[in-house]
């Protein structure tokens, strides 16, 4: 397996994965475990709130998202790891059945300026249903070696 580095990644479109799906089976647990709020949890208390209707938690779709940029891309990059995430938004609920896809462009590459070895690639991540309605979006950097560590 080619192991990627900053240099495969250039500005623009990277690549689309999935499909994913998620059952209702996945949202309930999920949301049992860590967001347990009746729009995630409860029928009758998702419909009257304003989703109007059982949602998979946003934080399930976040982490969703890591594992399909993971099963992707990353699991085959030299990522050092990530500063954090610039942005992340949710855009419409997560739906029991949703069969999830994620396009991924590459908004920057830069050397690093203290460690030039490695490399900043910052990512735009959204993912959308099979309407191809958006449900979410993150931006978020990740710090890549350079290949050969090379230096600048």
């Amino acid at each position: 397996m080619t192991t990627l580095t900053f240099e495969d990644f250039k500005p623009g479109r990277f690549g689309t994965f999935g499909p994913r799906h998620v059952s209702r089976e996945e949202i309930l647990a999920f949301a049992a475990e860590f967001d347990p709020q009746p729009m995630h949890l409860d029928e009758e208390a998702a419909k009257k709130s304003m989703l109007r209707g059982l949602s998979g938690s946003g934080w399930h779709l976040g982490s969703l998202m890591m594992r399909m940029l993971f099963d992707g891309f990353i699991g085959r990059t030299a990522s050092l790891g990530s500063p954090g995430v610039n942005e992340m938004r949710w855009v419409a609920p997560l739906r029991p059945g949703d069969d999830l896809t994620l396009d991924v462009d590459v908004v920057e590459a830069r050397v690093s300026k203290s460690r030039p070895e490695t490399g900043i690639v910052t990512f735009k991540g959204t993912i959308r249903n099979a309407r191809g309605e958006m449900l979410c979006e993150m931006e978020s950097p990740i710090i890549i070696s350079r290949r050969d560590g090379a230096s600048a």
